[in-house]
């Protein structure tokens, strides 16, 4: 379904952390090295496979499958099976330790909305987290539909849920949707589908000048800051 004839793009969907704020991949990369532990391994007890949807305790607890206690007990037995003392507290210290939400990235996507464009929120995330970051940026503001990972029990790169946000804006044309995530997996599944991917580094500008490119606009102006 077109909004606009005349705009190629109808829709924008973005990622949440590593979007609007500093990545959680990061943010255990950086627990990791307080450890001493190779970030990579880090990664992989915490995470699993970001690029799969599997049975991954981290998988599960993002599907809602799994509460984040147990998973947490898990990833830490996983850890100390490898020499490694993980708790996933610790990660949050880290997490909470960044710069706060991007002030670029919310106020574009507030502009959005004011320009007309259909935008939505499609993020893997844990139940129990559910207060802590949906009081980070005004939701009700940005997004026309914002889609949980833990509440509809599907998680990203699984096709579903990236149907199930398009459908919920109203039937949009995945040709005519965009969608930022942070991860690369992500991005790849969302364009395996036919949507425009961006995929969004630390410092968001890039993401932002090629959502303008995507959108027909001339780009942003050479002031923009990181945040």
């Amino acid at each position: 379904m077109s909004v606009d004839g005349d705009r190629p793009i109808d829709a924008v969907l973005f990622d949440f952390g590593g979007v609007f704020t500093d990545s959680p991949f990061e943010a255990v990369r950086a627990m990791g090295e307080s450890m001493g532990a190779p970030a990579d391994d880090v990664l992989d007890i915490v995470f699993g496979s970001y690029d799969d949807d599997t049975d991954h305790v981290w998988h599960r607890c993002e599907r809602g499958e799994l509460d984040l206690a147990s998973t947490r007990q898990a990833i830490t037995d996983a850890g100390r099976e490898r020499g490694l003392e993980i708790d996933l507290f610790e990660m949050l210290k880290y997490m909470s330790s960044d710069g706060g939400p991007r002030t670029t990235v919310i106020e574009r996507t507030r502009q959005l909305r004011v320009d007309g464009y259909r935008t939505a929120l499609v993020t893997n995330n844990v139940l129990e987290f559910r207060e802590f970051w949906r009081n980070m940026v005004p939701l009700d503001e940005l997004f026309d539909v914002v889609v949980d990972s833990s509440e509809v029990g599907v998680r990203k790169p699984d096709r579903r849920i990236y149907e199930m946000t398009l459908e919920q804006l109203g039937s949009v044309d995945p040709n005519r949707s965009v969608f930022l995530d942070d991860y690369r997996g992500n991005v790849e599944a969302a364009r395996r589908l036919g949507m425009h991917g961006i995929v969004v580094e630390s410092d968001p500008t890039g993401a932002l000048t090629e959502l303008e490119r995507l959108l027909g606009g001339d780009g942003l102006t050479a002031d923009v800051t990181t945040r």
